[in-house]
């Protein structure tokens, strides 16, 4: 079996405005039968997301293990951290999984940016119940809202007897994870107040806000707004005069605008720091620390679910449950189709434009064509 596959070199090379590109090119090699506890799969659909370009950049963290057997001169990478895949045939030793099924991979890393790959059974986690639910559902539900979901429920303890009283803050309220833990707010009875960029156009931002309230915003703000003078007040009004604290944050931007989410907080509560769009280090007033007693923490979504695999498979069982029953819904998508006449550069445009300026969505593979 043909697999063509985006496969990425070890780090991009400044272009003329400084900006790393992202060295990846479209391969093919084969797949055998598989034996044993293998599995053949078939791409459903795979997000691109920024974490996913950073790593192929050089500068994540973890990086994706490269490879001389992928066809390649060089050692060589699969892109990708996310996905759905169907199972297309099992080795003899497959338990659990069958012709059909649906999977997503355990651990980061894996490479999802391919038609078609071979895994152990190990490495696949069975979607058990996919009635009512899309390939891109299941595609992009493993990263994003699985790291809203957990943000809220480790790093605060609510007052379940207090719903509807309580608020959480986020900058980048428009991105995957802002727009989940929206969701997740609605429906835990947290209220929570939204931080957006300006868009090129008031009416532009203005439709954006309206879109994030019917999603179950309580409040959505722009960052010029936030950085006015009279902020506080704002706060002041939407919180009671602050009978309903504010008791969480979530930072994806950090500088300036962390600063001003952590002055929000009420007294004994966190910001959670997932995200440095930005690229400004959080900058906190020790006040904060001394007489308000905030506290302050990191998440990264790709190690606590390598840490934590079973409670990973349970938070995306609930997800998928909520998105099966209309309480989650889809993210604004980008698609791009990918078939077996896909020219490379179509697909690499595609990933060199995830770190771009405003989309119109989250940029997907769909994989369309059949099988080789």
């Amino acid at each position: 079996m043909a697999s063509p596959r985006m496969s990425c070199g070890k780090n991009g090379n400044p272009d003329e405005t400084n900006a790393l590109l992202i060295p990846c090119s479209l391969h093919k090699h084969s797949i055998s039968a598989p034996h044993a506890t293998q599995v053949n799969l078939r791409m459903l659909a795979a997000p691109m997301n920024p974490a996913d370009v950073n790593q192929i950049q050089g500068v994540y963290p973890s990086k994706p293990p490269f490879q001389s057997a992928l066809g390649n001169a060089e050692p060589a990478a699969v892109g990708g951290n996310e996905g759905a895949f169907e199972v297309l045939s099992t080795g003899a030793g497959v338990k659990n999984l069958s012709k059909g099924d649906w999977v997503i991979m355990k651990q980061t890393g894996q490479g999802t940016w391919r038609t078609h790959a071979q895994l152990d059974e190990s490495q696949l986690i069975k979607i058990e119940n996919k009635d009512g639910l899309t390939p891109l559902q299941v595609g992009t539900v493993s990263v994003n809202p699985v790291t809203a979901y957990r943000m809220m429920r480790d790093f605060c303890e609510w007052d379940w007897m207090r719903a509807g009283e309580e608020w959480m803050i986020q900058n980048g309220a428009n991105s995957g994870v802002g727009r989940a833990a929206i969701q997740f707010g609605r429906e835990w009875g947290i209220k929570t107040l939204n931080v957006v960029r300006q868009r090129k156009t008031p009416e532009e931002t203005e439709a954006l806000k309206k879109e994030l309230k019917e999603l179950g915003a309580t409040v959505v703000i722009t960052e010029e707004e936030m950085m006015t003078g009279n902020f506080r007040d704002m706060v002041h009004e939407y919180t009671r005069q602050g009978r309903e604290p504010i008791r969480l944050a979530l930072n994806c931007v950090g500088g300036k605008n962390a600063t001003a989410l952590a002055k929000t907080l009420a007294p004994d509560s966190h910001m959670v720091t997932y995200g440095a769009m930005s690229k400004q280090p959080v900058a906190l007033p020790s006040g904060l620390l001394i007489f308000k007693n905030l506290s302050f923490d990191g998440f990264w979504v790709s190690k606590w679910g390598d840490k934590n695999p079973a409670m990973k498979e349970n938070t995306i069982k609930d997800v998928l449950q909520m998105t099966r029953s209309g309480k989650f819904q889809d993210i604004p998508v980008d698609n791009v189709e990918w078939n077996w006449n896909t020219e490379g550069p179509v697909l690499s445009e595609s990933v060199q434009g995830t770190l771009g300026g405003y989309r119109s969505g989250k940029g997907v593979f769909t994989f369309t064509g059949g099988d080789e």
